[in-house]
């Protein structure tokens, strides 16, 4: 790690996240190198090296961080809302995670690469977060749904997680993917990730009102 103070190395950090999720945004995964993560920095490509040794422990950073604004929007619904029905609390959290498409993403398609290929340390920070998250899901529902048991809050976690693992790949589909399916003449109705989420944890919490 360089000499400097610990604002200089977050801003960095920073800076490389932010150049590997403006690329993500154009490009796939297994396209980007480190070479145009650092094209798109103000410092050199070989300095990434000391905050990152790989792409992938770039792009846990990145899903880190997109986990972490999550879970300050659970908490937000939290603090503002007193109580809620199964409908106006599956709308709110449909809402927290339209806007995280790019979380959606990465855990549908890349968590294997990104876990396998980072140090340790580096994954142990993501898990934290990650547990941050589910703890902030799980306060929401211990308050707005005071009926679910230990066991039903956690068979609902249990439901709604690896659900989210597919709600990218069902909602976000390629021009290339549509043509494939009109071709096949498979009876398919497009989602949106709002639409999908709501939808689901409607029907989860529908009989803890």
């Amino acid at each position: 790690m360089p000499k400097g103070s610990e604002e200089l190395t977050n801003a960095r950090k920073d800076e490389i996240i932010n150049a590997c999720a403006a690329l993500y945004e154009t490009m796939g995964f297994k396209e980007i190198t480190i070479r145009d993560i650092g094209a798109k920095t103000t410092f050199t490509r070989t300095s990434i090296y000391n905050y990152f040794q790989t792409k992938e422990e770039i792009f846990l950073a990145l899903l880190s961080r997109e986990y972490e604004a999550w879970a300050v929007d659970l908490e937000l619904i939290l603090r503002e809302q007193e109580s809620l029905s199964a409908a106006k609390f599956s709308e709110l959290l449909a809402r927290t995670l339209e806007k995280r498409g790019c979380m959606l993403k990465l855990m549908s398609m890349n968590l294997y690469d990104m876990e396998g290929n980072s140090r340790l340390e580096n994954l142990v920070a993501f898990k934290k977060v990650y547990a941050q998250g589910m703890r902030s899901l799980t306060c929401c529902l211990e308050k707005f749904f005071p009926a679910m048991t230990a066991g039903d809050i956690r068979d609902f976690l249990y439901a709604i997680f690896p659900f989210l693992l597919g709600v990218y790949p069902y909602t976000c589909h390629t021009d290339k993917q549509k043509e494939a399916m009109e071709l096949a003449h498979v009876d398919y109705v497009y989602y949106s990730i709002y639409e999908i989420v709501k939808s689901f944890v409607a029907k989860m919490l529908a009989a803890f009102e």
